[in-house]
C-alpha cells in the first residue's frame, strides 16, 4: 500500500515538472500589453487599471517560470494577456467615445437623434 501511494506521488509530481515553460504565451502577452499602451490606454482610467494588472500577472508569470512551476505560469501569462486585451478594447472605445463627443459638439445642429426616432421622409 505504502509503495502504491509512494509510486503514484512520485508520478504525479514528475508530470507536473514536466510542463514546458509559458514563454509563447508570456511574449504574446506582453505584446497585447505594448498594443494597449499604444492604443492609448494610460488616457482611459479602466483601461490603465487593466494595463497595470497584466503587467503585474507577467511579473508574477516570470517568477513563477524561474521557481519551475510553469503551469501556474501560464495561467497566469494568460490572465495577463486577456487584461491587456480588455485595455485595449476599453482604450478604444475612449478614443471612439472622445471622437463622437468632438462631433456632436462641432455640429450642434445633429441633434443626435438615433434613425429609428427621426421622422421618416416616407410618412405622407
Amino acid at each position: 500500500m505504502r509503495k502504491t501511494l509512494l509510486c503514484a506521488f512520485v508520478l504525479s509530481s514528475l508530470g507536473c515538472a514536466h510542463h514546458p515553460a509559458p514563454t509563447d504565451q508570456v511574449a504574446a502577452s506582453l505584446a497585447a500589453v505594448r498594443g494597449a499602451e499604444e492604443a492609448g490606454a494610460s488616457g482611459v482610467p479602466e483601461a490603465a487599471l487593466h494595463v497595470k494588472l497584466a503587467q503585474e500577472q507577467l511579473d508574477q508569470a516570470k517568477a513563477l517560470m524561474k521557481d519551475d512551476e510553469n503551469l501556474r505560469a501560464e495561467g497566469k501569462a494568460m490572465r495577463a494577456g486577456q487584461d491587456a486585451e480588455l485595455a485595449l478594447l476599453l482604450a478604444r472605445l475612449g478614443e471612439s467615445q472622445r471622437k463622437l463627443d468632438g462631433f456632436a459638439s462641432a455640429n450642434p445642429g445633429s441633434g443626435g437623434e438615433s434613425p429609428s426616432t427621426m421622422p421618416s421622409e416616407a410618412t405622407p
